[in-house]
């Protein structure tokens, strides 16, 4: 059996109940060294073999899972944030589903949502932006032209963008050339959630400049939109004692002025 495992943004403490009891069953770790905290090892139990991939090809990696389930031991594939987001599962699920290896995926913390306890900030703000673009930059790794940046910034959403720290003057150049303002506001943010953690509040046109001046060129995220400065919004109408809930009455004179409010209905209050 191969679990793969979100290992979650850095943090040891943020990998899931379920993510460290699987390493601490497993005979086998497969761990991405370039970006999950090593710390998480030692959750590991005797006589297990750790492998790092960032090291090995993913015919490697394959090649390692094979010779375990031969052996009748328990693979854990560990990935960094959540294993959904730019973790190349794919590829490693169809050349098991290939070879009959049974698999599941045990979800993590992804860092786009440790980026946001760093700074503090609600993605999602009434009046200000209800939408989190996840993105990145083409570079040796191209994305199809309709995900562009400068598409994306067209909408004005917030924006969180992965892998390109190392290319932000371009990455400014096309959010302004989306429809961003120079002045809008702007985020950087290096190792969310590590001991090593740095924020860094800027704008889209300083991002390069206080990258620089900071010293971060790689392992970092960044934030764009409106939503970074945290003010503006309208309160919500969850908790706004006007309006009417499945389980709260409000105080609005008639039901004309008491509107169940729609956004309530998929709000887990309401499960």
């Amino acid at each position: 059996m191969v679990h793969i495992v979100g290992a979650g943004p850095g943090a040891p403490d943020l990998i899931t109940v379920r993510g460290k009891a699987l390493l601490e069953q497993a005979d086998v770790i497969i761990y991405a060294g370039s970006l999950v905290n090593p710390v998480l090892l030692e959750a590991a139990k005797e006589g297990c073999q750790v492998y790092d991939s960032a090291r090995m090809t993913l015919e490697e990696v394959i090649k390692v899972m094979e010779q375990a389930e031969r052996e009748g031991k328990v693979t854990v594939r560990l990935h960094t944030g959540d294993p959904c987001l730019y973790g190349a599962i794919r590829e490693q699920m169809d050349e098991l589903d290939a070879r009959g290896i049974s698999y599941d995926i045990c979800p993590g913390v992804s860092s786009f949502c440790g980026a946001a306890s760093a700074l503090k900030m609600e993605y999602t703000l009434p009046q200000i932006s209800q939408s989190v673009v996840i993105t990145r930059m083409a570079g040796r790794t191209p994305v199809p032209e309709k995900e562009s940046i400068a598409s994306f910034a067209a909408h004005g959403a917030t924006m969180v963008i992965f892998l390109s720290t190392g290319m932000l003057k371009e990455l400014s150049e096309e959010l302004i050339k989306g429809g961003y303002g120079p002045k809008t506001p702007a985020a950087i943010v290096y190792k969310a959630t590590w001991a090593e953690e740095k924020t860094v509040v800027c704008t889209v046109e300083s991002l390069s400049e206080r990258a620089e001046q900071e010293n971060i060129r790689k392992t970092a995220l960044i934030v764009v939109g409106e939503a970074v400065a945290q003010n503006g919004y309208e309160r919500s109408k969850l908790y706004d004692p006007v309006f009417t809930t499945e389980f709260r009455k409000g105080t609005g004179e008639g039901p004309e002025d008491t509107p169940l409010c729609p956004e309530n209905m998929d709000r887990k209050e309401d499960l």
